[in-house]
């Protein structure tokens, strides 16, 4: 049985808003919190922090007991052993990026010159060594957090809480800070917890993913089981599929009927077998695009309109309204071929060996 260093269970009332989130993770375990603004990650993790006050459950971590409405204890955020690296870094700017590193470990018993001495080596770990006498306005975006991240992990902490790290940096500093955090996560031996929207910085980082919606968990596993078998409509868009509900009957899913999106009992052929509720999901990019019905061997062809068009990476995402709302990724030579623009009128198919079905 694997071992459990982090055990919570989550509950924070706000009135307008209820979190209830178990959380288990192993040592060394990166697990990542994602969803969309609102969802409750934030409140997690200051409750994990201590920042924000459980309003029932439990926190426990290495066997220890943090916080416990119920017996009414609650160890100061000042005395647990966790380092928290915020989106906008929160540095002192009156002081040096040696001193700031320092500071976590001076709160922590170490004597001015130690603190100093290990502060140094954190710099130099993060490759900003050069840096030490730098105050944060004479760092760069990617420095500051770098320098942050120092500062969490120099104190040796047994929870490391992570806040939107790469939120505030630009798509280069992004990849740069990324491929830092993600060689010292590797190396980290206790539990890290991360908050993001960034499904990238998700799959990238994290050993499990958490998904939440609504204040609760919707799904959780490994990343490219959750990319591959997407439970929730947010998860769907975030992964980049087209996601249905129906009942299935062999390879054949009748889909149910959604206000606006799909037809009731719209047919789906699909490459797997099921009996019952099932979702049924296809990328965009297995979606293509014909102005007259087409003549081939795709099982699943519907008349649509094309009722939205935008640049997607180096493709044309197409919204199209139809028996089923989806979307299609074409090339902008394809786009152009076919004359399309808002308002036309086409045929979307996809193959069956492209459509996965699994139950719901």
């Amino acid at each position: 049985m694997q071992p459990v260093a982090l055990e919570a269970r989550l509950v924070v009332d706000r009135g307008t808003f209820s979190l209830d989130l178990a959380l288990t993770v192993a040592p060394g375990e990166v697990v990542a919190l994602l969803g969309p603004n609102g969802a409750g990650k934030t409140t997690a993790l200051r409750a994990l922090a201590g920042l924000v006050p459980l309003t029932g459950g439990h926190l426990r971590l290495d066997g220890e007991t943090l916080e416990e409405p119920a017996s009414r204890l609650s160890v100061p955020t000042e005395r647990r052993p966790v380092g928290v690296v915020f989106q906008d870094y929160l540095l002192f700017p009156h002081l040096s990026a040696l001193d700031n590193v320092a500071f976590g470990l001076r709160t922590h018993g170490r004597g001015k010159a130690e603190a100093r001495e290990e502060a140094r080596a954190w710099l130099d770990r993060v490759g900003l060594a050069e840096h030490a006498g730098a105050r944060p306005r004479a760092l760069s975006g990617g420095q500051a957090q770098r320098v942050a991240l120092a500062r969490a992990l120099a104190p040796e902490p047994r929870l490391l809480l992570l806040d939107e790290p790469m939120a505030a940096l630009d798509a280069r500093t992004r990849l740069e800070v990324r491929t830092t955090l993600r060689r010292h996560l590797a190396a980290f031996d206790a539990v890290a917890v991360l908050v993001t929207h960034d499904p990238l910085d998700a799959m990238v980082l994290a050993d499990r993913l958490v998904v939440l919606e609504q204040g609760r968990a919707v799904q959780e596993g490994a990343p490219a089981d959750i990319a591959r078998r997407p439970r929730s409509d947010y998860i769907a868009r975030l992964v980049g599929l087209n996601l249905f509900r129906g009942t299935a009957e062999g390879h054949q899913v009748r889909l149910d009927g959604e206000s606006g999106t799909v037809e009731a009992g719209t047919p789906l052929a699909t490459d797997d077998s099921n009996e019952g509720p099932v979702f049924a999901a296809f990328a965009p990019a297995a979606v293509t695009v014909h102005r007259s019905r087409p003549d081939t061997s795709a099982r699943n062809a519907w008349p649509v309109t094309v009722v939205g068009m935008e640049l997607h990476g180096d493709q044309v995402r197409l919204d199209l309204a139809g028996p089923l709302r989806l979307t299609a990724d074409l090339t902008p030579a394809a786009v152009a071929e076919l004359g399309l623009s808002e308002g036309s009128e086409v045929w979307a198919s996809v193959k069956a060996a492209q459509t996965r079905a699994y139950p719901a």
